[in-house]
């Protein structure tokens, strides 16, 4: 079975519309390319009752769970109280990452970039040499910020954490509609209750109608399956495979 993972994507702008979303879509690739299957996202506001609520719930539902915003030194970066919330544990004050800052700022904090040196009670520092800052984890939750830029580093250090057996996927053009291919799908799916199957119209691509994708960790179920579909489909619907 997949190691499961959830998204809590945290902010005001997002849910406003002042902001679009970069991170999840890039998390969800990426842990799929890692044989992690994600399982959840949410998005909520910056209020530490909503944060602590919803990432117990998910750390309690995954293997892991990932926060995207919220970090900082504003009155709305709360994320770090939120999930010492969730865990029961208190939000303090790092010394090793006062003692980061000082050197970054070369003099005295104020409080504002203090707060950078705020985190769970208990929670690890990951630094792999490429990051400026250390990556934040408590528990099963990941806690990185929300600029995509700085997510994707932050998450490259700690990418290898995750690797399981791959999902292998083969993809399917056909250039019939779906009404069709349905009678061929729900076979196979009946057939084959462990495989993963997608079907994706198109409703403009001069190429063809129907992608469908085909995933397992088990890459023998998807070679049959695949050939199974290929062996029902009628004379001309394929347009390609791709591997």
């Amino acid at each position: 079975m997949a190691k499961t993972a959830g998204i809590v994507l945290i902010g005001n702008e997002i849910l406003s519309g002042k902001i679009a979303d970069a991170n999840a879509a890039y998390l969800c690739r990426e842990l799929r390319a890692l044989g992690v299957e994600v399982r959840r996202i949410s998005i909520i506001p910056d209020e530490v009752d909503l944060i602590a609520a919803e990432v117990r719930e998910q750390s309690a539902a995954h293997d892991v769970v990932f926060t995207s915003g919220g970090v900082g030194p504003t009155h709305d970066d709360v994320t770090m109280e939120g999930v010492a919330r969730a865990v029961g544990t208190r939000v303090i004050r790092h010394p090793s990452l006062v003692a980061l800052l000082e050197r970054y700022y070369q003099g005295p904090l104020n409080e504002a970039r203090l707060r950078l040196a705020e985190v769970p009670e208990g929670a690890e520092l990951v630094a792999d040499g490429s990051l400026m800052f250390p990556a934040v984890t408590v528990r099963n939750v990941y806690i990185l910020p929300g600029v995509p830029e700085i997510f994707r580093q932050k998450f490259d250090a700690l990418r290898e954490r995750f690797r399981e057996t791959p999902f292998h996927l083969i993809s399917v053009f056909v250039n019939i509609g779906e009404g069709t291919l349905a009678d061929h799908l729900n076979t196979l799916v009946a057939r084959h209750p462990d495989l993963l199957l997608g079907s994706y119209p198109e409703f403009s691509n001069p190429e063809y109608k129907v992608k469908v994708t085909f995933e397992s960790k088990d890459r023998t179920l998807v070679e049959r399956a695949v050939e199974e579909l290929l062996t029902a489909l009628p004379p001309g619907a394929l347009v390609r495979v791709q591997r």
